[in-house]
């Protein structure tokens, strides 16, 4: 029997075992689809703050005329003054002087290891649990740009910030490359031994900016 009749013949004797079933009752969701805290609140900031501090990420507010000048501070101490760092093209060009931005190419992997880090804004970040996520929407580019470099400085702005993971993923559209960024890239072996930089940048700066 070949596998696309094998296929065929388990599929209707499921159909049939089904055949006359009352249908599913619709699922009634218990868990909370939001959280106490309003979007844009003094409280949803703190608690995303203290959250990415707890994953060891570093957290700066600004307000935005102040986040070119942030990462410049951010990249000088990270990797001099001649560091490089990739960006998408449509991240916004008042966010770019003061420091060398060098606008994604498609560079393949080992062009991307060259530069010192990536510059991106975030679609949505959780307070919650603090985790960002990025959907290759304006300012954040391809996924690669925030996967291979050592360092990620990741531009979140207060009406970015929602509670809860539900309300996070009811603004995200599920046709788009999602990634959600915890914290720096980090694993643990058997014997619990932290390793960062394994998966991702060992190096997570966060700009709140209200």
């Amino acid at each position: 029997m070949s596998a696309t009749s094998a296929r065929d013949d388990i599929l209707a004797r499921s159909r049939r075992a089904l055949a006359g079933s009352a249908a599913a009752e619709p699922w009634q969701r218990q868990y909370q689809m939001a959280g106490a805290l309003p979007p844009g609140s003094a409280g949803l900031v703190a608690l995303l703050t203290d959250r990415l501090l707890d994953y060891k990420a570093t957290v700066h507010a600004a307000i935005d005329s102040e986040v070119a000048s942030t990462i410049a501070g951010i990249v000088v101490a990270h990797a001099g003054d001649s560091a490089r760092l990739v960006v998408a093209d449509d991240l916004p060009e008042r966010y770019r002087t003061g420091w060398t931005a060098v606008v994604d190419q498609q560079f393949a992997p080992q062009e991307l290891d060259s530069f010192d880090g990536a510059v991106t804004t975030c679609a949505v970040a959780i307070a919650e649990t603090g985790t960002l996520i990025l959907d290759a929407g304006v300012g954040q580019g391809r996924r690669a740009i925030t996967l291979v470099p050592d360092l990620h400085v990741c531009i979140v702005r207060h009406d970015q910030i929602v509670h809860s993971v539900p309300e996070a993923i009811a603004l995200s559209d599920p046709t788009r490359p999602l990634t959600m960024i915890s914290g720096p890239s980090a694993t643990s072996d058997i014997e619990l031994q932290r390793v960062e930089g394994v998966h991702g940048p060992r190096t997570l700066h966060v700009l709140i900016v209200g």
